[in-house]
């Protein structure tokens, strides 16, 4: 996951107090609801619900951002899973435990407008 800078057109999401950011997919961790190369729409400091796609700093890389579905909310944080447990080199609260540091929720995929079925 790359962050990317801030996305400044949207005023509805500024109003409400959140920054958006926008960042591109990497890895197949979360196949299929997104793909390598996908881009992302985030609404920093947005509620998160289960079952809500969100992104979050890596555990023990705080520099890296990763994007997982919100499982449930703990008294230790959030649990986040990938959506494509098979996947190579995927990462997810079973590896390192429930996250504290969520950045946002994903609010939308705005990139490729359409995407070929394979």
């Amino acid at each position: 996951m790359v962050q990317l800078p801030t996305l400044l057109g949207s005023k509805r999401l500024r109003r409400r107090g959140s920054q958006p950011m926008r960042v591109r997919v990497e890895g197949d961790s979360m196949r299929p609801a997104l793909v390598p190369g996908d881009w992302l729409l985030v609404r920093r400091g947005a509620a998160v619900h289960p079952g809500d796609l969100v992104v979050a700093r890596l555990p023990g890389e705080p520099e890296r951002l990763i994007v997982k579905r919100a499982q449930w909310h703990g008294d230790d944080g959030w649990w986040l899973e990938s959506d494509n447990q098979r996947a190579s080199g995927r990462r997810d609260s079973w590896d390192f435990g429930p996250v504290t540091d969520i950045v946002g929720r994903v609010v939308l995929r705005y990139w490729p407008l359409l995407r070929r079925a394979r």
